[in-house]
């Protein structure tokens, strides 16, 4: 990841979110708790599905995947973040950019086929539950997670090699860390290449997903709509809800920064960067009687 003859620049500073002051140590207070949550829910979540044999079935196979990745693409940025509150120069190495720059784009474009695999999941779960042992076997949970980190992998090589290309004649990153489209201004080469593949991936990642989750949760709805009880309405729709809740936020945030990048802040990008990874958690925990009663019995066994 060296500049190698396509740059001159050796190093960033990052602008951080915000200039002044007085609000530093606030935001360095706010972010680090955010972030003490975001480590204990999700590791908690990985750790409590490997414990419990009850919860090793695919759906908590993928909520486990989920975990991780909220867990990797948050420590690529906020620990970064947090230094850059309680120092006087926010510097970040042109290696080290770079570095941040392709493992967030791995873990973020993770997240959207991993929510994508989820959804595929429930459709499954609901809409043929007589074979739903045997179309979600081992193997094929193995294989959609694969394609999940292949994905990233792939989108982020891509980008982050065309990002190498540029050559870079100012140092100052109007973010708070390495965002592609923040560097993208401090080129002094030709951007055209980088901007249309970053619309490109963008697009085609986010679109392509939400339209998957989309038709999944149609046929789901179809579905539930022809169960005949209410009461088995209510069990069909509960195991949809979380996920609805973290597909809306992530989509919701993430189609924002990407797809209106004019209109892009530091702020916006935040939510989803920082904060969505500790919700996740959250969300899969708090109404969910599986989780409950496994975290019950986990402490139960702890205790005695």
């Amino acid at each position: 990841m060296a500049a190698g003859n396509h740059s001159t620049v050796t190093e960033f500073i990052i602008g951080g979110l915000t200039n002044r002051p007085e609000l530093q140590i606030p935001f360095f207070l706010l972010f680090l708790g955010i972030y003490s949550v975001t480590m204990i829910g999700n590791l908690g979540m990985i750790t409590l599905i490997c414990l419990n044999a009850q919860l090793h079935t695919p759906m908590y196979y993928f909520l486990s995947n989920l975990s991780l990745v909220d867990l990797c693409y948050s420590s690529v940025i906020t620990p970064k973040m947090l230094v850059n509150f309680v120092s006087e120069e926010n510097i970040i190495s042109y290696a080290g950019c770079m570095s941040q720059l392709y493992f967030f784009l791995v873990f973020v474009i993770a997240e959207c086929y991993m929510l994508t695999a989820m959804a595929y999941d429930r459709y499954v779960a609901i809409c043929r539950p007589l074979l739903y042992n045997i179309i979600m076997s081992h193997h094929v949970c193995f294989l959609l997670v694969a394609v999940v980190y292949v994905m990233g992998l792939i989108g982020s090589t891509i980008e982050t090699s065309l990002m190498l290309k540029l050559a870079y004649c100012e140092v100052y990153v109007s973010h708070y860390f390495c965002h592609a489209l923040p560097l993208m201004k401090l080129s002094c080469s030709s951007t055209r290449h980088a901007e249309i593949a970053a619309s490109f991936l963008a697009g085609f990642n986010i679109i392509v997903t939400s339209l998957t989750v989309l038709v999944s949760y149609a046929f789901i709805l179809s579905s539930i709509l022809h169960i005949s009880t209410t009461e088995g309405r209510s069990r069909a729709f509960s195991t949809c809800s979380s996920h609805l809740a973290a597909v809306g936020l992530f989509y919701g945030s993430a189609s924002f920064v990407y797809l209106k990048p004019s209109t892009a802040s530091s702020l916006a990008s935040v939510f989803y960067t920082t904060v969505i990874p500790m919700l996740n958690p959250l969300i899969y925990s708090l109404r969910n009687k599986e989780v409950k009663a496994a975290m019950q019995k986990t402490l139960r066994r702890k205790m005695f």
